[in-house]
């Protein structure tokens, strides 16, 4: 059977236990940069390595499933299902991270740092912080810590992860099963991968091996600059078989922004329920394939409702971003401003119309 695992490694009271394989995406830079470099990657992990650190998390016994949503095929299972049932004892989890200022501002995994009673925090020169957790959000299974220090830190800069492609090389830094400073490296084996973790699946799927504890450590392009964070894999047996996914560092970025503001994070709100759209449905309007979201139905008092958005719409653009699949309008209706105005183009009866839409804000429980 094959499993989708977090990278945390957590052990329940003292016994080593599997944590979630899962790895959240960094930005990119350009692939022009991304050659492998002459004489390997030595200096490249010499300037790295300082910025990436070890963390580890005291918690409940039943602390941090992961905060990922239930919404995985059923054939991949979570590692914290190995657990011993009725264990109340303290549980201890290991993870990975990456400084982002030089006050002290860290990027790791959601699920690393759910439920945590305490995190802390070890560079790569043995220095040791308690770290706090500023802001987390378990829908990408990105969270922002604070560590104070006397002194500046390391720091490592985002790159974009717009500009990958498939067969660029990348390079994994962490703290595989509590080994931390390890170094692995790879390519991208693909883009835009869905892996039905949550509504915004977009990761980038490497061959760099990664495994557990490897949750929330950076994934690098070739100039060094972050372009994903690793956030999961699909293993059969809880190592790794080269089929690793990390959060792309565009989304990142705009995640630990708002995160950094205020410890929370504001996502807009269109109030509708929505399904793909049939073979069947797409032959008869002539479609090659599937497109849109169709309209299920429509929450009462709600900006679609004011808009005038109904059931059996079909929902072919919001603003600026095509709809092609489900996932493309719950990321544009997401990513988009409170309050701000959006055209909504849909087909409705055959004939393609624009409504203007006030988009909301997303309260926890439309989440």
């Amino acid at each position: 059977m094959r499993s989708l695992l977090n990278l945390s490694s957590l052990t329940v009271t003292g016994a080593l236990t599997a944590a979630m394989l899962s790895t959240s995406a960094l930005t990119m830079a350009p692939s022009a940069a991304l050659a492998v470099p002459a004489g390997g990657y030595a200096d490249l992990v010499e300037a790295v390595s300082p910025a990436v650190v070890f963390i580890e998390v005291t918690g409940k016994a039943q602390m941090a499933q992961s905060g990922m949503p239930d919404t995985m095929p059923p054939q991949l299972r979570r590692f914290f299902e190995d657990r011993q049932p009725g264990q109340n004892g303290p549980t201890q989890g290991l993870g990975s991270g990456f400084i982002i200022s030089d006050d002290g501002q860290i990027v790791t995994n959601h699920h690393v740092v759910d439920g945590a009673d305490s995190v802390t925090v070890k560079l790569a020169d043995g220095r040791s912080y308690a770290a706090e957790v500023l802001g987390s959000d378990p829908l990408t299974d990105i969270a922002l810590l604070k560590v104070t220090a006397d002194d500046a830190l390391p720091t490592v800069a985002f790159g974009s992860s717009a500009a990958l492609r498939v067969g660029d090389e990348v390079v994994a830094v962490g703290n595989p099963f509590g080994l931390g400073g390890t170094v692995t490296s790879g390519i991208v084996s693909a883009l835009s991968r869905d892996i039905k973790s949550g509504p915004f699946d977009d990761f980038i799927q490497t061959d760099a091996a990664i495994n557990r504890g490897n949750s929330g450590g950076p994934l690098f392009d070739n100039a060094g600059q972050v372009i994903g964070v690793n956030t999961a894999i699909i293993s059969p047996a809880g190592g790794s078989v080269g089929i690793g996914f990390a959060v792309p560092s565009d989304l990142v970025q705009t995640v630990v922004a708002d995160l950094a503001d205020d410890g929370q994070l504001t996502r807009g709100w269109l109030g509708v329920n929505i399904r793909p759209m049939s073979d069947e449905v797409a032959n008869v309007l002539g479609y090659d394939s599937p497109k849109g979201a169709v309209i299920e139905a429509v929450s009462v008092d709600s900006p679609a409702q004011k808009a005038g958005l109904k059931a059996g719409d079909i929902i072919l653009s919001f603003g600026d971003s095509a709809v092609d699949e489900l996932r493309d309008l719950t990321r544009a209706v997401a990513t988009a401003s409170p309050d701000q105005q959006t055209q909504v183009t849909v087909l409705r009866k055959g004939q393609e119309i624009t409504l203007e839409v006030t988009v909301g804000t997303l309260k926890p429980k439309e989440a």
